[in-house]
């Protein structure tokens, strides 16, 4: 299964709920946080390291999927002296964990949340992550303010980064906001987050970055009944997207001029690479101009459409090989995440993820030209390989709850035939590929007694379903 796809579940289950124990049990996941853990979140939530500068007069608000209660961020956007002045309010977790105490050793060992359905395996326990820390609206929290203004071409004019306190003002969700854009009744900070990230789209194209529009996939259980669908992307999740985006690429500014930090990397793939996707391209009959670069022929591609979506797939091989660069002193030999066509690294989500903790402590000493803390330091060499370790696990998890969730799905319906497209065929077997299909929303593997023919459209027969080993397979009917 493609891990490009999302997966967004809420369910109250009795399969679910067994699979999901299942799979935690086979993956070795952490379950309930250590008393000592539990115990000390609790006394750091009552008892929180605010910081003097108040910053509550700025109209912030989170933007994140309805159930989401670990509200990493809060924004505000505004336009200011010709250009745009943005304001990114990340939680400081730092004000509640002290390095080496028992939330932050479980931290390490844990590096992110892990989600899948209800049983959401969080990095910190709930009574910060969902509670204390979290960017909860009316609600007085810490905060690492980031100050962002742009010119009016969408680029950084000044970076500024500190500690404050903070209190949204209000909880929203995508779907919603969307709704009010496009019936016109939207606040117009509305219209000038739309100016900025479209500019900021603008200039990712002529940066020759690359964003790959799949669509997402959704699983829902409603009275033990499950049911898939692929989502389109909302314009105001993309355009939030480019506030945190911007804010990476802030924080990555800040440590490499200063020669010390973590940036997430990805380099370019190698030449053979686009190659085979120009090939693949070729078989599925899509144009690709031998003068139209790999970026602008990405641009080109709609992912309503199947034989683009086979594309699309073909063309996660080049993302991968993504990982971190930690450095003090001396810049890493490849510093870029190519996909971006600029330095980056994670620093908006430390409620989720380890890493962005320690990046938001970089970027606050440097602006503040204070040494980076020793904590921090001594901390870097190691994240990387946390990272990677973690990141392996989630995507286990990912895939391992999406498959149960098919496999459930078509449980009652082996044997029938369905409309499907081919977006994957086997490099070392042509008989053997994944199909997608569309209704229900299910991408799986399929095999033939021939070659399959990438991007076609085909008609598949169900002939596996068990949700017990977590598989479904197809055959091409003949």
């Amino acid at each position: 299964m493609s891990t490009t796809r999302r997966i967004h579940v809420q369910a109250d289950d009795d399969v679910l709920a067994q699979g999901m124990r299942e799979i935690q049990t086979e993956l070795k996941l952490p379950q309930a946080f250590p008393a000592d853990v539990e115990a000390a979140a609790e006394q750091v939530a009552a008892n929180p390291r605010l910081p003097e500068l108040d910053r509550t007069d700025i109209a912030l608000i989170t933007i994140d999927p309805p159930e989401s209660m670990d509200l990493d961020q809060a924004m505000y956007v505004e336009r200011s002296d010709g250009g745009y002045r943005v304001y990114y309010a990340i939680a400081d977790v730092a004000a509640f964990v002290t390095a080496g105490d028992p939330i932050d050793l479980e931290a390490n060992r844990r590096g992110e949340t892990l989600y899948g359905a209800d049983a959401k395996i969080p990095l910190h326990p709930k009574v910060l992550s969902e509670g204390a820390t979290s960017l909860l609206p009316g609600q007085l929290r810490p905060a690492l303010l980031w100050t962002i203004e742009l010119d009016k071409s969408g680029e950084i004019s000044s970076i500024d980064v500190r500690r404050a306190r903070v209190s949204s003002r209000a909880k929203l969700n995508y779907a919603g906001v969307q709704q009010l854009i496009d019936a016109g009744t939207a606040d117009p900070m509305w219209a000038v987050l739309r100016e900025i990230g479209e500019l900021r789209q603008q200039r990712e194209f002529s940066r020759g970055g690359i964003s790959l529009p799949l669509p997402e996939q959704e699983i829902d259980v409603v009275d033990g009944q499950w049911t898939l669908s692929f989502r389109a992307r909302l314009a105001v999740e993309d355009w939030n997207e480019q506030i945190s985006l911007l804010t990476g690429m802030a924080a990555a500014q800040l440590m490499v001029q200063a020669k010390v930090g973590l940036l997430r990397t990805l380099p370019e793939p190698e030449v053979q690479s686009l190659q085979r996707l120009r090939i693949t391209a070729q078989a599925l009959g899509i144009d690709w101009p031998s003068a139209q670069s790999y970026p602008d022929f990405i641009r080109s591609l709609d992912p309503t459409k199947d034989t683009h979506v086979a594309m699309l797939t073909a063309c996660t091989t080049v993302l991968r090989g993504a990982g971190y660069a930690a450095f003090n002193g001396e810049l890493p030999a490849q510093p870029k995440q190519w996909a971006l066509a600029a330095e980056y690294t994670h620093a908006t989500a430390p409620l989720r993820r380890l890493v962005d903790r320690y990046t938001g402590e970089v970027c606050v000493a440097l602006c503040a030209k204070q040494p980076v803390p020793a904590w921090v330091l001594a901390a870097l060499p190691g994240l990387p390989a946390t990272m990677q370790a973690s990141g392996h696990r989630a995507r286990q998890y990912e895939k391992a709850v999406l498959d149960l969730a098919e496999a459930e799905v078509l449980a009652s319906r082996v044997g029938e035939t369905f409309a499907g497209a081919i977006v994957e065929v086997a490099s070392n077997d042509p008989r053997k590929g994944v199909v997608i299909v569309r209704d229900p929303a299910i991408e799986a593997s399929v095999s033939s007694t021939s070659s399959l023919p990438l991007g076609a459209d085909v008609k598949v027969k169900l002939v596996e379903a068990d949700p017990v080993k977590r598989t479904t397979r197809f055959e091409l009917a003949g």
